[in-house]
């Protein structure tokens, strides 16, 4: 990250879904480790986080979570559904054409 306005977009699908397809760049945090106590992975601490998932369901409860753990933390709504469907990058767990399952 490299100037103001930087944030991490912090993916909180199941490992299997992130694998299928996410957003390049992004990091991988599934909501089921957030909610049983995980930390923040290394290159999300100390940045603003954009939350997704799917549709915006788990990305608005892990928002809550991180906002209540004392993070800045935002979630977009619609989800990896929608990033894709506005036709945004999706790639695999190889860094190929990725899928939202």
């Amino acid at each position: 990250m490299d100037g103001a306005g930087d944030a991490v977009l912090l993916d909180v699908r199941e490992p299997f879904e992130w694998q299928a397809g996410h957003a390049p760049r992004a990091v991988h945090l599934p909501l089921s480790a957030l909610a049983a106590g995980a930390g923040l992975p290394d290159t999300a601490q100390a940045w603003p986080l954009v939350v997704i998932c799917r549709s915006g369901n788990r990305s608005r409860q892990a928002a809550e979570l991180l906002v209540a753990r004392g993070s800045q933390a935002v979630d977009v709504i619609g989800g990896m559904r929608d990033w894709a469907a506005a036709g945004l990058p999706v790639v695999d767990a190889r860094g190929g054409n990725g899928t939202v399952t």
